[in-house]
């Protein structure tokens, strides 16, 4: 499903009109609820009628349809605010792991910025003399990282212990050497990978549990841990709220 949402999973998309809809719907749902006769008498204005007198039931129903459209509005405000969620912590995730910005990628960064890994699994043997750093990990246990649920060809949470992000271009030489005594995350390249717009994240099962393994890159050098992950509710509501 997420492809058929870059027209509208940004901030700004699709809030005008749902600001448009909530606004209307609550002009006439909020005196209907208060006192259904309100609104009967100003739709009575344009049926050139007098007043009309409401019974017990009819009460009743204009209040339940109120209710129900004031719902309705609370659910589309959730739908956005969800989108929202999901493309700010795609976006995020992407920065985090080294992506650059580029506006045709940002409209929906869940299927353009940042997607699993399309070739290899991070085995297979070093064969250059010499090879490029990774700068992070994200460790996955307890609670897993949501927004792997909306990139392209998402990884399973099923066996998954750890995830490594790199640039497109160098998805393909990323190498997980296993030891006794430390895990080595690096790209068999002799030359520096360039900046990339998109990032390919490896999701890596490890044979043994890490325990007091050091998690490392080229020369030994530790690697970042970073936990970009979807923001709050409330923090994507206030950004809506602000323009931020």
């Amino acid at each position: 499903m997420a492809p058929y949402l870059a027209a509208v999973r940004n901030y700004w998309a699709l809030l005008p009109a749902i600001a448009v809809c909530v606004v209307l719907i609550l002009i006439y749902a909020v005196p209907t609820l208060i006192n259904p006769q309100w609104s009967s008498n100003v739709l009575g204005m344009f049926r050139q009628q007098s007043e009309l007198q409401l019974g017990p039931k009819q009460i009743q129903s204009r209040r339940m349809l109120a209710g129900a459209l004031v719902i309705a509005a609370f659910a589309l405000i959730g739908f956005n605010v969800s989108l929202n969620r999901e493309a700010n912590g795609c976006y995020q995730a992407a920065k985090a792991w080294g992506a650059i910005d580029d506006k045709t990628q940002t409209a929906d960064p869940c299927v353009d910025m940042i997607f699993g890994s399309f070739f290899g699994d991070g085995g297979g043997e070093v064969l250059e003399k010499t090879q490029q750093p990774v700068p992070a990990y994200q460790l996955v246990k307890g609670k897993k990282p949501k927004y792997l649920n909306w990139i392209q060809h998402r990884p399973s949470y099923d066996g998954l212990d750890l995830v490594v992000g790199i640039g497109s271009d160098c998805a393909s030489d990323l190498k997980v050497i296993q030891g006794e005594d430390k895990i080595t995350v690096l790209v068999d390249q002799t030359e520096p990978c360039p900046q990339s717009k998109d990032i390919s994240v490896l999701p890596v099962k490890l044979k043994q549990p890490l325990g007091a393994r050091k998690i490392v890159t080229v020369d030994d050098k530790p690697l970042e841990q970073i936990n970009p992950d979807l923001d709050s509710w409330g923090s994507v509501l206030k950004k809506l709220a602000t323009g931020g």
